[in-house]
């Protein structure tokens, strides 16, 4: 077992060879923000098959001792592809029945089979490390007697608002990107027309918006006269001017940043890493590791996460967490654009890195998009990766770490239908690691369909 993972259980636990059920909800934040109200205009439910298939991120995850919670079974290629590596991944468990546009955590409460033989892992003193609690991972750990690796549905839904987020910033005087906390239309209203009369540019993020939903830039008053217009118009249709958003003057940047620690049952937080963060029109895109800070940079990040985490302890919470920051333009740190108070992106990528990673190495996290008119096989993929599949004696190289998103989107689309491949790049330094994935992008983009090949 890594000592990454180690380390995790440990704090969260109290012993780091514990047995962890893993459920990774990437849709978690869609479920806590059920009870808010975000921007007017139509809203996304559920969840699609390329962010559910997301869950296969877990297997590089967990250790051999620990198990893994799947709607669908991982490509057996996958199993014969990681022991190459020499990776062991988790025992996996699927649920017997899988109810119609049910998420995961659905299925197992559906799935009596499953959830016996859970209830035998939790008389056995295992443990549930979701993604982050909802009311379902809640329940799940109810029926079965295992033990929530983190904090509950009610802290959890709290303290991952984006609006405890500024709050708790402002509170502990970390330095901060001006604006506004907004609950009702009057103080939308009013953190617009303060944002616009000193920026170019604001940008409105609902309380639980992720990845690049439930946000939107407004760089003129005649948008922010429209999005008021609609806002007014729901709240006069609904009897409710409630609205759970956070304005921000935009920032000049050079970097986004992403860091984790993790916050022990007893209180204790350590610091676990420090990444760029790649994002394009707030959507995530990837990692690159390391992030290059100064130590005066690094030592504020430190600094953020250690107090952070001390108040996210005196509110309740434990478990990993992920804060994502930006390196400004003048070089300041702003240690805390939100807090994500769950496992994130980069929590699983932590034990991947740890085993295959060559000492010194740059590294890539990141996904490669494609337009296809039928389905992948995983040895397409390798076979078109050629030389750049696994990593060679120079420490360079590329480890797919979830392939279940390539075909997700594959049934009911005769027209054609778009994947993701996630994999981690490994090369000796920045510059030559920027050069593998522009090989790399090169030689998977010959598999999309002509139609896609330019997207």
């Amino acid at each position: 077992m890594s000592s990454y993972l180690r380390s995790i259980k440990e704090a969260v636990s109290g012993d780091p060879n514990s047995v962890f059920v893993f459920l990774c909800n990437f849709e978690v934040e869609r479920r806590w923000a059920e009870n808010y109200t975000g921007l007017p205009g139509p809203q996304l439910s559920g969840s699609d098959e390329t962010v559910q298939r997301m869950e296969q991120l877990g297997a590089l995850l967990g250790a051999e001792c620990d198990f893994l919670l799947l709607q669908e079974p991982l490509d057996p290629s996958f199993h014969s592809y990681a022991a190459e590596l020499g990776v062991t991944l988790p025992t996996e468990l699927v649920p017997e029945n899988r109810p119609e546009g049910a998420g995961t955590a659905a299925a197992v409460l559906s799935s009596p089979k499953l959830l016996a033989h859970l209830r035998e892992l939790g008389d056995a003193g295992a443990y549930l490390m979701p993604m982050g609690t909802s009311a379902e991972e809640q329940k799940i750990a109810e029926v079965t007697g295992l033990r929530l690796a983190t904090a509950g549905v009610d802290i959890a839904e709290k303290v991952n608002s984006k609006i405890y987020s500024r709050r708790v910033t402002e509170e502990l005087g970390l330095r901060s990107i001006a604006g506004r906390c907004c609950e009702n239309v009057g103080e939308l209203a009013e953190a617009l027309r303060w944002g616009l009369a000193d920026s170019p540019a604001v940008i409105v993020k609902e309380a639980y918006g992720v990845s690049g939903r439930g946000l939107i830039v407004i760089d003129s008053p005649k948008k922010a006269d429209r999005l008021l217009r609609m806002a007014r118009r729901r709240a006069e249709q609904s009897g409710s001017d409630r609205i759970d958003v956070v304005v921000e003057r935009l920032l000049s940047k050079k970097a986004d940043l992403n860091y984790q620690f993790v916050i022990g049952c007893d209180g204790t937080v350590r610091f676990d890493f420090v990444k760029e963060a790649l994002t394009q029109n707030g959507v995530h895109k990837g990692h690159l590791m390391p992030a290059g800070l100064t130590p005066q940079q690094l030592a504020e990040v430190r600094h953020a996460a250690e107090v952070i985490g001390a108040r996210l302890f005196d509110d309740g919470f434990f478990g990993v967490v992920g804060v994502d920051a930006i390196l400004g333009a003048d070089d300041l740190v702003y240690p805390v654009l939100e807090i994500n108070a769950r496992l994130n992106m980069s929590s699983y990528q932590g034990r991947a890195i740890e085993l295959l990673s060559p000492p010194g190495s740059s590294v890539l996290a990141k996904h490669f998009p494609f337009h296809l008119d039928r389905t992948l096989t995983f040895a397409e993929i390798r076979a078109a990766l050629g030389s750049y599949d696994g990593i060679d004696d120079s420490g360079t190289g590329l480890v797919i770490n979830c392939f279940g998103t390539v075909n997700a989107q594959a049934q009911g689309s005769p027209a054609g239908f778009d994947g993701r491949l996630y994999a981690l790049l490994f090369a000796p330094d920045r510059e030559r690691l920027l050069q593998l994935d522009t090989a790399v992008t090169e030689r998977l983009a010959c598999l999309n369909t002509e139609k896609g090949a330019h997207r």
